[in-house]
């Protein structure tokens, strides 16, 4: 028998039964649906954790900070130690660390700012003190103006770059640049530069002049910070107007690849304990790749778990395909020994039944497929409503993942449908023709 009559032959043994032939294949096109529509709301997940990774300036990045409280063994406790960043250690870090790309040096005061445009609107946002590497190090595009220059640094210059919300706050998204605005920062409440409530004043307002605004970029899932919710100063302006001493509060390292980032780490310990006194316990590492090797883990559990349920519910659609396929030989006893009697061997038969098998299987597995595009964007958008933590969940649906479910489909016909195509070859025709 050719291919080509082989399937001509099958797809007329399917069309002559369609209900059950729809029905027999309901297990397969769950399965595979149900497959795909998790794979899709799983790799939907991953590509939001990169996207937020990359808000942040990606996943090579490690954030130090001084704690509040250290670890020691089993348990928190309070950090007493007197050591703090300083610029040095910046310049240290870059320079000692080959793992290490650039160094990032950050005050932030996370909100409460009251910020005055002219006119007297006014907003309560967040500032961040800076140096001129921000911009670049967290692959943050200027939408309007410049960033902060290397002379703006070192001459403690009164400018300013606003987030895309702050702009819309205070200019109603018209053009700010060479606008002046009002900031007031407090310091009423201990922690907000982190040095423990010592060497603040009590309160400042300067005037600052707007140099540049910010692409959008939103708010990180990981911190919930508001990325466009921030006025963005020069760090030494900050210790010289706002905090009265040249304290670091945070460091963001960016590591030169995300392989190196361990490696990054042990270097830039290295660094702190030559430069304080033996000390690395005085401040805490929080390592981006580290939530991305925690999801890959989650994703990897999920996938491992739907693997058993999938192949259980192919299982029960290959147990219906191969039932299915011995009635079709039951019933279709006389048409075999005619087959036979005009000259068909036993391979035509065992094909036609085995083409018979696969294509309904293969079939099951397209259907499948269209079912399990459709379900996981419905549970994407279910998703979105019940996890209110991002506007769109995508629905990823991987082509690997397609063409593996339609292989295996494939497979499950062959593997179910090999024992009735043999049955049906070993018919005899005499025996066959006889059969009412």
């Amino acid at each position: 028998m050719k291919i080509g009559e082989g399937f001509s032959v099958g797809l007329r043994g399917m069309w002559v039964n369609k209900m059950r032939s729809l029905l027999t294949m309901l297990g397969i096109i769950i399965g595979v649906a149900a497959v795909l529509a998790m794979v899709a709301i799983g790799d939907g997940a991953k590509s939001i954790i990169l996207a937020d990774a990359d808000k942040l300036g990606g996943p090579s990045q490690l954030t130090m900070y001084r704690s509040g409280h250290i670890r020691k063994g089993d348990r928190w406790v309070r950090n007493r130690s007197s050591e703090y960043f300083e610029y040095e250690d910046v310049l240290a870090i870059e320079a000692e660390c080959p793992s290490v790309k650039t160094v990032i040096p950050r005050i932030p005061q996370w909100r409460g700012v009251l910020v005055q445009a002219e006119g007297g609107v006014e907003t309560r946002t967040g500032t961040n003190g800076v140096d001129a590497a921000f911009a670049t190090g967290m692959k943050w595009n200027v939408q309007q103006g410049r960033f902060f220059s290397e002379d703006d640094i070192n001459n403690e210059a009164k400018v300013c770059v606003l987030g895309s919300e702050v702009v819309m706050a205070l200019f109603e998204g018209k053009d700010p640049l060479g606008k002046e605005i009002k900031i007031a920062r407090g310091a009423g409440r201990r922690g907000h530069y982190g040095d423990g409530g010592r060497g603040k004043r009590e309160r400042s307002s300067e005037r600052f002049t707007v140099i540049g605004t910010m692409e959008e970029r939103g708010r990180s899932l990981r911190f919930g910070w508001n990325l466009d919710d921030r006025v963005y100063l020069p760090l030494t302006t900050v210790q010289e107007r706002f905090t009265g001493n040249d304290r670091i509060v945070m460091l963001t390292v960016v590591a030169k690849d995300i392989s190196l980032v361990d490696k990054a780490e042990e270097e830039i310990k290295a660094v702190m304990r030559k430069r304080h006194r033996n000390q690395d316990n005085f401040f805490t590492i929080r390592k981006m790749a580290e939530s991305m090797e925690q999801f890959a883990k989650i994703e990897k559990i999920i996938k491992w778990t739907l693997g058993p349920i999938a192949a259980f519910s192919l299982l029960v659609g290959g147990i219906g395909i191969m039932n299915m396929m011995l009635v079709s030989v039951t019933e279709r006893t006389r048409e075999i020994g005619l087959r036979k009697a005009l000259g068909a061997k036993r391979r035509d038969i065992l094909f036609q039944f085995l083409i018979e098998a696969v294509m309904m299987c293969s079939v099951g597995g397209l259907l499948g497929i269209g079912l399990g595009i459709l379900a996981g964007q419905g549970m994407a958008d279910i998703a979105v409503k019940i996890v209110k933590i991002v506007p769109e969940w995508p629905a990823v649906i991987s082509t690997a993942w397609m063409i593996g479910s339609f292989t295996f489909s494939a497979v499950i016909g062959i593997v179910f449908g090999v024992y009735p195509a043999i049955k049906a070859a070993q018919l005899s025709p005499i025996e066959a023709l006889r059969t009412e």
